[in-house]
């Protein structure tokens, strides 16, 4: 199935020439990355048991393992933290690094959506400007009086969401389905095009737009942001849980990983969102 985050496209597991790889299909949820179509040529992989299927390998390449993925989303995800720590330490208040990494970041997640293959340098790069952004609005957040430890209490949070979507996922209270799928891209859609719109008011009108993002309705949207992410997650185990079953090779270890990754940060910036707004 092909599995997404609220941030960037990501490409499903298919079978290719011998193995199961990686679809080069991208685009986001404003796009048509929740569609739900099937990319496994006659199977079902919606089905609790993965069909069986034996993929040929070369010699140079052999299938890809959990303990891959959990080694380069460990490494990923470090990258993202060194990065914060050094936005954290030297740019909190320089807004302008801090958007440009931002921007950076976006930049390098669209290139490597768009690739056929997975590229570790264009992932690690992401990170790394992704983590120097967090980390310097982070630092200028938590200087707020009134925000103080609000970037710890999101940290904690982010944890507490992906172990709870993990053990749903694994004690399948969460199934993956194909009506799930079609639920998170409506859901999807319609949040961020109400994202959208607030901006726009906010930039033309002034304020906080509509008020998606303070107040009452803020914290109702702040909430939906956060079970967004927590949805996307079981997709993301999902992609995970097929790419190892139909014996994708070892590199698209990478994708799951720079999926997790953007899934995780998502989960962070609309739970520090929503925490500034509960206590501010």
């Amino acid at each position: 199935m092909r599995s997404s985050n609220p941030v960037f496209s990501r490409r499903g597991f298919s079978r290719g020439t011998g193995y199961a790889g990686f679809n080069a299909q991208a685009g986001g949820p404003t796009a048509t990355q929740y569609a739900g179509a099937n990319p496994y040529a006659g199977a079902n992989p919606y089905a609790t048991e993965a069909p069986q299927y034996t993929p040929q390998h070369t010699p140079q390449t052999r299938p890809m393992t959990m303990d891959d993925v959990v080694a380069r989303t460990g490494l990923t995800l470090g990258t993202v933290i060194a990065g914060a720590t050094v936005g954290w330490l030297f740019l909190t208040g320089q807004l302008a690094f801090a958007i440009g990494a931002g921007l950076a970041a976006t930049v390098l997640g669209f290139i490597q959506s768009f690739k056929r293959r997975p590229s570790p340098a264009l992932i690690l790069g992401y990170a790394a400007l992704e983590g120097v952004f967090l980390g310097a609005l982070s630092g200028f957040i938590n200087d707020l009086p009134k925000l103080n430890g609000a970037p710890m209490q999101a940290v904690l949070g982010t944890m507490a969401v992906f172990v709870a979507m993990l053990v749903a996922y694994k004690t399948r209270i969460i199934r993956v389905t194909a009506r799930f799928t079609r639920f998170v891209m409506i859901a999807a859609l319609g949040f961020l095009m109400l994202s959208l719109v607030n901006l726009l008011f906010m930039v033309f009108g002034g304020g906080d737009g509509l008020g998606f993002r303070s107040g009452g309705l803020g914290i109702l949207f702040g909430v939906v942001g956060v079970v967004l992410g927590a949805l996307f997650l079981a997709m993301d185990f999902k992609q995970v849980e097929d790419g190892v079953a139909y014996g994708a090779p070892r590199e698209e270890s990478w994708l799951a990983a720079f999926g997790l990754t953007t899934t995780l940060v998502w989960i962070y910036w609309e739970m520090l969102r929503l925490i500034s707004i509960l206590r501010d």
